[in-house]
């Protein structure tokens, strides 16, 4: 089974690795997204620019999900392609900034820094407003975690 997995990561590595222009970061990762919408759990990759953002989960060797993420708009594979504020208001909160989704993915703070809080290996931040969100998202030795419990939304990435 562990040989199995070496080479189907090492495959991904290969192709996967020509699919993001100028790639500067590739991780592989457990990528979790729990929204209204969309909901899915399993390995992938994120492969990142300073431009875009690739998002590939896999489940049973077999793509699950694929998620491009670039200055205008954000393409995932359930939906259409839509801008930034058109998918988060389909998918997220339409209240959340547009970087909201490419931030997590780049492991980057959110919300302009608000509240963030240095801890031993990253950083946290909760931010909260009434009867809209109230978040807590913290990227801490190579895991991500946001979770909005008003709207029931989690995202989580441990890097692998």
């Amino acid at each position: 089974m562990l040989k199995k997995i070496v080479i189907f990561s090492v495959l991904m590595l290969l192709v996967g690795g020509c699919s993001l222009k100028d790639a500067k970061k590739q991780e592989s990762a457990f990528i979790m997204m729990k929204t209204k919408k969309v909901k899915f759990a399993d390995m992938g990759f994120i492969y990142s620019n300073s431009s875009e953002v690739k998002v590939e989960v896999y489940a049973a060797g077999q793509p699950l999900v694929d998620l491009n993420i670039n200055s205008q708009n954000i393409c995932l594979s359930l939906f259409k392609c839509m801008d930034k504020e058109q998918f988060n208001e389909e998918v997220l909160v339409d209240s959340y900034p547009a970087t909201l989704l490419e931030n997590i993915f780049k492991a980057e703070p959110i919300f302009e820094k608000e509240n963030l809080e240095e801890v031993e290996g990253g950083f946290e931040q909760k931010i909260t407003k009434d009867n809209q969100y109230d978040i807590s998202y913290s990227v801490i030795s190579g895991k991500r975690v946001f979770r909005d419990k008003i709207n029931k939304i989690l995202i989580k990435v441990r890097k692998q």
